[in-house]
């Protein structure tokens, strides 16, 4: 099939979204398909199967940040590509997105799939806003053939303030082999490990983080803290006390090769996200890794880590209940075992080989291809 993805956000920019559409192409491409990416970016231009479409602007929603492009010019752009590519299946990553999201929705010359990736909490700013546009979206939603939500969360954010239309749940995938077999980072201290994986930005609570370090460091004294992720927040490290800050090691951004690296060397994840996160890939990634996990019991985490089953869930926002969680793991051995090895069995429901195959029906019901039998092995 030829299938056109649709990044609203810089694809030169470090998001879920974009690595989710990354992974997704290349494991389409391994299947034959012929897949082109439309989104804004750096430098605009075909670079390969990408096409950055236009430039960007930074925009501020939902606690974090996002690079989108919304010109006239990058609209052109955007439907003379999907024309000239003559699609089978148009994906649009967010179909409420300003600019591309809701331009490629309407301008798309094949059927459309729209994938939700956000939670809009009702009772925050952007929900709010979320919901008095609701009437005026609701057009946009019903242009959509098929609607994806990546969790309960994201569908419950969509679908409960559109209305009528089935919204199919498909989780975002996640290289499991890649965690479970990484060699362990050598840049990292010796001691038991804490891990934080994330964009430094308010909605990751890299502050509840370092707080809850520095209640357990006393305690603890061969614990340190490492940070995987870059963003505004990144001087949250001058909140940790002198005598402290050489057991926090902030490691920037990472590229995905080498991001299982830390997962692999540390001994607890921790994200102590506020609270508007739709589906918590970091959870799952840090599962496939065999990581116990100590997270906010927030809708988009209540579904992927269990609460003592593959994690502790504690209060959001809250540095002395993930100190308290994180506490419990490190005073009992065997329960980060259990946990860990009961999210490595989890993590593998979100293998991309099983996302791909339900992701390809779905193409070829709207395409109107007829999947041919799979060849059995052996046969």
């Amino acid at each position: 099939m030829r299938i056109i993805q649709v990044s609203p956000y810089s694809w030169d920019a470090p998001g879920g979204v974009q690595i989710h559409i990354r992974q997704l192409t290349r494991h389409l491409q391994e299947r034959g398909h012929e897949v082109l990416v439309l989104a804004p970016g750096d430098v605009p231009g075909r670079h390969g199967h990408v096409h950055i479409v236009g430039r960007t602007f930074t925009t501020w929603s939902n606690g974090s940040t996002a690079q989108i492009s919304m010109s006239p010019r990058t609209m052109r752009n955007l439907a003379r590509a999907m024309r000239a590519f003559a699609p089978d299946v148009v994906h649009v990553h967010e179909p409420f997105a300003p600019g591309l999201g809701l331009k490629a929705t309407w301008s798309a010359p094949a059927p459309v799939v729209g994938t939700f990736h956000s939670y809009f909490p009702r009772e925050t700013r952007e929900g709010r806003v979320y919901t008095a546009l609701a009437p005026l979206l609701r057009p946009t939603w019903h242009r959509v053939h098929q609607r994806i939500a990546v969790s309960q969360a994201a569908r419950h954010s969509a679908k409960g303030r559109m209305g009528k239309g089935d919204v199919k749940i498909l989780p975002n995938g996640v290289e499991v082999d890649r965690f479970a077999s990484a060699v362990p980072a050598r840049d990292v201290p010796a001691g038991r490990k804490l891990l934080f994986v994330g964009r430094l930005d308010p909605r990751k609570g890299l502050p509840f983080a370092m707080q809850a370090f520095i209640k357990l460091a006393p305690r603890y004294p061969d614990l340190s803290l490492i940070v995987v992720g870059d963003g505004p927040q990144r001087d949250a490290v001058h909140e940790i006390p002198a005598d402290l800050r050489s057991r926090v090691h902030m490691k920037g951004k990472v590229t995905y090769e080498a991001l299982p690296t830390y997962h692999r060397a540390a001994d607890i994840f921790i994200s102590p996200a506020t609270g508007a996160e739709s589906f918590g890939i970091v959870l799952v990634e840090a599962m496939a890794a065999g990581l116990p996990v100590v997270a906010s019991n927030i809708p988009g985490y209540r579904d992927v880590a269990r609460d003592g089953r593959e994690s502790l869930l504690v209060t959001p926002s809250n540095a002395e209940a993930l100190a308290q969680g994180i506490a419990h793991l490190l005073d009992h051995p065997e329960e980060c075992t259990r946990l860990g090895a009961n999210g490595a069995m989890r993590a593998q429901a979100y293998a991309w080989d099983s996302i791909i195959d339900e992701l390809e029906l779905v193409y070829e019901k709207l395409a109107g291809i007829q999947r041919r039998e799979p060849v059995l092995a052996g046969a």
